[in-house]
């Protein structure tokens, strides 16, 4: 009797720390690399690598000690240069002498590239990639090859760009590597060629590393698995240079999720750490101070969101009627937005999630309806504004305190030059408030700019309750033009935070930028005392 033949093991290799850093504006310290490492560590990434040891300190620090417990740390270096053993080469050296469990050579595929980039004939190339994983291989490592640019290799010689694969594999290489370096190759191309490769490098020692300057590096290496690879490298959000890498998050939610692949194939993580992949998305974005994108699959902050009426009402029955994952499986929510276009089936989910409970025929659920769309009609964005749709409602019903009113505000901005001769920007505001009976006057000064003094002096004494803000801080701040010309409305989204980590959103709209940020400080220290249960 034939045994059934179980499900095949993809394994997964993260090169955020190497290639990922290559993004434009983005520079990890050895602090970064080592969180990131561990981020991986626990999400359960087969391979971790680290960077490049000896090609700058930073690297060479890092692979001082092993930041993993259960990934293998990858070192990255080039196979040996062409007149020279391995035993002499410097770069072999510092791979080797790295705390590094496997060993990443790169090596030309692509006879254009021997004869123009490295300027050695083809069987030099060769001989440095068979000299090299064999080094490596001797000094106990797991050795793989990275055939750079092998897609277009394939396509104008492939006999060579084989040969540089088989001479790999036969030399030792655990893993032999197709990139798609510069990201021009389509699924269908992928797929015919791994194919072939795999008649000479069995499926199980093949690995895929896409870029995404087609947009199809996730395609691309679901079409290399299709076709019996069996390792997918990419990077943490599609980090990496140009257009980016194969976006590990997106690929693993896929594998783990789509029919398709999870009966067929098994990954190191299981459920639990599939639950974390959003927070480990957001936790790169954070500490690299990047907004997170909003729209990526299955972690996005709109991955799971329904502004339609017609379809909230559907999600509100059955979610699968437009969801294709749960959002939970990967960490994420569902939201049903509320906007212009959303009926009261939107309202009263929303209004459910925010812990208010209003039957259909409450008269006050038309209001809050109507309130939402006269004020999107100005320009309002509720649906990326949780906390001040929270006051919309929560004012509505009478449940906001009056906590201070703002009396007036004046904002300065003057360009000078200092004492030490240097031309800067100085920004000075003041704000007067009453609190109570009690008038309170603020002035503060702003390094970064007039919406900077102002929340500096905004927060600087609220008499009674500036206890209760004392860990408020301005965490993000973004402009949008909501309508054009010489009467150009603005809208400004401000994102807060506080000592406990919770993040809110507040909108402000105005035909003055200056305006419409006050409005949505304002909003925030609003909503940061209703939750701290402060009364007027």
């Amino acid at each position: 009797m034939t045994p059934v033949a179980g499900p095949s093991r993809i394994h997964l290799f993260d090169t955020t720390l190497r290639d990922g850093a290559q993004t434009t504006g983005v520079d990890f310290s050895l602090d970064d690399k080592r969180a990131v490492a561990g981020l991986l560590d626990r999400l359960g990434i087969d391979y971790v690598e680290g960077g490049y040891p000896g090609a700058n300190p930073l690297d060479t620090a890092f692979f001082a000690e092993k930041p993993t417990k259960k990934a293998k740390f990858a070192a990255f270096g080039m196979t040996k240069r062409a007149g020279r053993s391995a035993a002499n080469d410097p770069g072999i050296a510092a791979l080797l002498e790295a705390k590094a469990d496997a060993i990443v050579f790169v090596a030309k595929s692509w006879d254009y590239h021997v004869h123009v980039a490295l300027e050695i004939s083809l069987e030099e190339n060769l001989v440095g990639i068979r000299e090299s994983v064999e080094a490596a291989k001797a000094a106990g490592r797991e050795v793989m090859l990275d055939c750079e640019h092998f897609f277009d290799g394939y396509k104008a010689n492939p006999d060579y760009a084989l040969t540089c694969a088989r001479t790999a594999y036969e030399a030792g290489a655990r893993w032999v590597v197709l990139c798609d370096t510069n990201g021009g190759t389509l699924p269908d191309e992928v797929g015919a060629i791994v194919r072939e490769v795999a008649k000479v490098v069995p499926g199980d020692h093949l690995g895929i590393h896409a870029h995404d300057d087609c947009g199809c590096a996730v395609a691309n290496s679901l079409a290399a698995i299709e076709a019996g690879a069996r390792q997918i490298q990419g990077t943490l959000n599609g980090l990496g240079e140009r257009c980016g890498n194969a976006n590990l998050v997106t690929l693993i939610g896929a594998l783990k999720l789509k029919e398709r692949y999870r009966g067929r194939f098994v990954l190191g993580l299981d459920d639990a750490q599939l639950a974390d992949l959003a927070h480990v998305s957001r936790a790169l974005d954070e500490m690299l101070n990047r907004a997170p994108n909003r729209h990526a699959p299955f972690v996005g902050a709109s991955a799971f969101a329904t502004k339609a009426g017609i379809h909230a009402s559907a999600v509100l029955k059955d979610p699968r009627t437009y969801e294709h994952v749960a959002p939970e499986a990967v960490g994420n929510t569902r939201k049903v937005l509320i906007s212009d276009q959303g009926g009261k089936s939107n309202l009263v989910a929303e209004l459910e999630r925010i812990g208010v409970t209003l039957g259909r025929d409450d008269p006050r659920l038309n209001r809050v309806l109507q309130e939402v769309k006269d004020k999107e009609a100005q320009g309002y964005a509720f649906e990326g504004a949780d906390a001040s749709f929270f006051l919309l409602v929560k004012r509505i019903l009478g449940e906001v305190p009056d906590y201070f009113a703002v009396e007036r505000f004046k904002v300065n901005v003057e360009r000078r030059y200092n004492a030490l001769g240097e031309l800067v920007t100085f920004s000075e505001a003041i704000v007067k408030v009453k609190v109570g009976d009690e008038l309170l006057i603020s002035a503060a000064e702003g390094d970064s700019g007039p919406v900077n003094a102002l929340d500096i002096a905004l927060r600087k004494d609220l008499g009674r309750y500036q206890s209760l803000i004392g860990g408020l801080r301005l965490v993000d701040y973004k402009v949008r033009i909501f309508q054009g010309g010489t009467d150009a409305v603005t809208r400004v989204l401000i994102e807060s935070g506080d000592e406990t980590g919770e993040r809110w959103t507040t909108v402000g709209v105005s035909a003055n930028i200056i305006d419409a940020s006050f409005q949505a400080l304002v909003d925030s220290i609003t909503y940061k005392l209703v939750k701290a249960g402060a009364t007027a």
